[in-house]
């Protein structure tokens, strides 16, 4: 159960962690530090919700933490990556999530908010941005493991990259869902337009996706390839099946990118097809009204000497003349698939 912590503290959660078990009796993150630092057994995970330079300002000096990582940390805004210092990991993760119920009837978006990730030798610090991608069920996830929770900070970084590219796995599926939507919507009625804002906004979400997760497979190979003393060997087996589920939502959003293009080409081909028609349709009915329009301003012209202007059947003559003629042309046009 999380700790219950001073309300004006950005601390959400710590625990002391040995054998992959946690401990109880911790009254304080100062206290779970000390206790592990005295023993040199086991490791401490505290976990902050955007806390501010003055919050945080504690935890840096006991922990020595790297100023520009620091900095990172508390205003965010930052693409995944890993730092390493001398003893510390530093890892910037972006966490999304599909919000389909926005007010307003609003479009669909992919939200994104960020996780850092402090690994020393006896601590993980974890700093969330955003409402979105709590920690709450990793840390319970992780604790129901404690053969991977024992090998230490480490399977706290890991638990975190997972359950960010788990979240990954959910948008894109729920991306598929409407992608394969709006698909059917361009192909399947030939008379009836799609909205083309619907296929910008997906691309425009699409494009979110890609920010968030294409930048993190170096993170991810890196991890799993390069040995690094704060990774212990057996986590990195874990590092390369996330990374081998990350490629897999890489591949699908570049996939859904193309797909996106592809439609908006074709709703804009179908676009200017409709268009095209809508314009020989507005010329045959023009060139069917131009006849009695011409004949009727050649007679409004009232000349005096015009031909058959005394004579008794000249009126309907002419109107049946221009009627036939009009008849004759919206059959041609109709032929012609004009009308």
């Amino acid at each position: 159960m999380p700790r219950a912590v001073d309300p004006g503290s950005a601390i959400v959660d710590y625990a002391i962690y040995r054998d992959g078990v946690r401990q109880p009796g911790v009254h304080g993150w100062l206290e779970a530090i000390d206790r592990v630092e005295a023993q040199e057994d086991g490791f401490v995970w505290i976990g902050l919700h955007e806390p501010t330079e003055a919050q945080f300002a504690d935890l840096a000096d006991r922990f020595a933490l790297h100023p520009l990582a620091v900095e990172d940390a508390v205003h965010a805004h930052q693409r995944p990556k890993l730092d390493t210092y001398d003893d510390l990991l530093f890892a910037v993760v972006k966490t999304v999530h599909y919000d389909d119920k926005l007010p307003g009837g609003s479009a669909e978006v992919v939200e994104t908010g960020e996780v850092m990730v402090f690994v020393g030798p006896r601590f993980a610090i974890t700093v969330r941005h955003g409402e979105h991608g709590r920690l709450g069920k990793v840390r319970s996830r992780l604790e129901a493991d404690p053969e991977l929770l024992s090998l230490g900070p480490s399977s706290v970084l890991h638990a975190v990259l997972d359950a960010a590219v788990d979240s990954y796995t959910v948008v894109t599926n729920a991306l598929q869902e409407d992608i394969d939507e709006a698909e059917t919507d361009v192909f399947s009625d030939p008379g009836k337009l799609t909205d083309s804002n619907v296929i910008y906004v997906l691309k425009r979400e699409v494009l979110s996706m890609r920010r968030a997760a294409a930048p993190l497979s170096p993170v991810l190979r890196m991890l799993s390839q390069s040995p690094m003393e704060l990774v212990d060997e057996d986590v990195r087996d874990y590092f390369r099946d996330v990374d081998d589920h990350l490629n897999e939502v890489v591949d699908q959003v570049n996939s859904f990118d193309d797909l996106l293009t592809t439609l908006v080409s074709a709703n804009l081909a179908r676009v200017s097809v409709v268009q095209n028609e809508d314009m020989r349709k507005i010329s045959a009915w023009v060139a069917i009204a131009a006849v009695p329009t011409m004949v009727a301003g050649i007679y409004g012209m009232n000349f005096k000497h015009m031909p058959e202007l005394q004579w008794e059947f000249g009126y309907p003559i002419v109107i049946a003349g221009m009627a036939t003629v009009c008849g004759l042309l919206y059959r041609a046009f109709k032929r012609n698939r004009w009308l």
